[in-house]
């Protein structure tokens, strides 16, 4: 096959990996021509070249439903998805203040640290690492100081505060769990390490049991690395932790249109209209991120193809 039919199959399938392997990586970004192609192959470069294979745990209550995007002033965060709805209420200060409803990338993958830990460990309390510098890189995260640093902190009070319930429906009946993500603050010790830095976290934190008895029962596992490389776009995480979850359970092609996917993934988009060109673009890098999984976008929906899971069986069924 040809370059010039390289470049199109790329484009039209968005078989970036293919690319890769059949080319190198210094060929396919003289082949690339925008800044969005450019991107993807960045981060299909980094996954292909990742020779460990790190599992990631995320609730399957966050491949249906989503947290916010961006700040939200609403007390309560109410998000719908196939049978599941998630309800988010921010804590409060000791004066009543509203803390704030988690949002964004950094406490995406802070979630998934955590519930990671837990799983791995088989237990509630999850150990954060002796500095700010340790758990930035256990989430993927290299930059350690001013904007970063603030945003995580910001990120993990939220966190701490906040209480949440899950609805599902069971057979026609509707269950309903309430909890936490933790039970006790991610906090400032206020101390020093050997690096005359601060230290980030109290050493370990206690996952809410409720939160962790229905993790245990639906954990996704995902590629850590392939989160790495998507780790600063939040709603690429949500399409990529969506398709973890939906490829590899399907025995068919399965149409899915762009109105139920406005619902779930269009918080923060005004229309089905301005919703299209962001959600296209970060399906792009999800599908980046996730070499086996096979999507086509179409005028009227995108459709799914049966697809191998983001990680072997091996893996996954350790948590199964």
């Amino acid at each position: 096959m040809t370059e010039a039919a390289d470049i199109c199959r790329m484009r039209a399938m968005g078989n970036i990996h293919h690319l890769i392997t059949a080319h190198g990586l210094e060929r396919a970004r003289d082949l690339a021509d925008t800044k969005l192609e450019r991107q993807e192959l960045e981060i299909a470069a980094a996954v292909l070249a990742d020779e460990g294979e790190s599992l990631g745990i995320c609730h399957a209550g966050f491949a249906l439903t989503s947290l916010p995007h961006k700040n939200t002033p609403e007390r309560l965060w109410r998000r719908e998805g196939h049978r599941i709805t998630l309800l988010v209420e921010s804590g409060c200060t000791e004066r009543g203040e509203l803390i704030g409803v988690p949002y964004g990338s950094k406490a995406r993958m802070i979630l998934i640290y955590l519930q990671t830990q837990a799983l791995r460990t088989g237990s509630r309390e999850v150990e954060l690492g002796r500095s700010m510098k340790a758990w930035m890189i256990a989430m993927g995260i290299s930059a350690i100081g001013g904007a970063t640093y603030k945003a995580v902190t910001e990120q993990a009070k939220r966190i701490s505060a906040c209480r949440l319930t899950f609805f599902s429906d069971h057979g026609g009946a509707r269950q309903r769990d309430n909890g936490a993500f933790v039970d006790s603050a991610i906090e400032l010790t206020g101390a020093l390490n050997d690096d005359a830095q601060p230290m980030l976290w109290r050493e370990t934190v206690k996952l809410n049991e409720a939160f962790y008895h229905s993790l245990i029962e639906h954990p996704v596992p995902v590629s850590e690395a392939a989160l790495r490389t998507i780790g600063n776009k939040s709603l690429s995480i949500d399409i990529y932790v969506w398709l973890a979850y939906r490829l590899h359970s399907l025995n068919k092609p399965t149409p899915v249109s762009w109105q139920a996917l406005y619902a779930q993934f269009g918080a923060g988009c005004a229309s089905l209209r301005t919703f299209k060109q962001p959600f296209t673009e970060a399906l792009r890098m999800a599908l980046a991120a996730y070499p086996d999984a096979r999507v086509g976008v179409e005028s009227g929906c995108i459709m799914l193809h049966p697809s191998r899971p983001p990680v072997t069986k091996r893996l996954a069924g350790a948590v199964s």
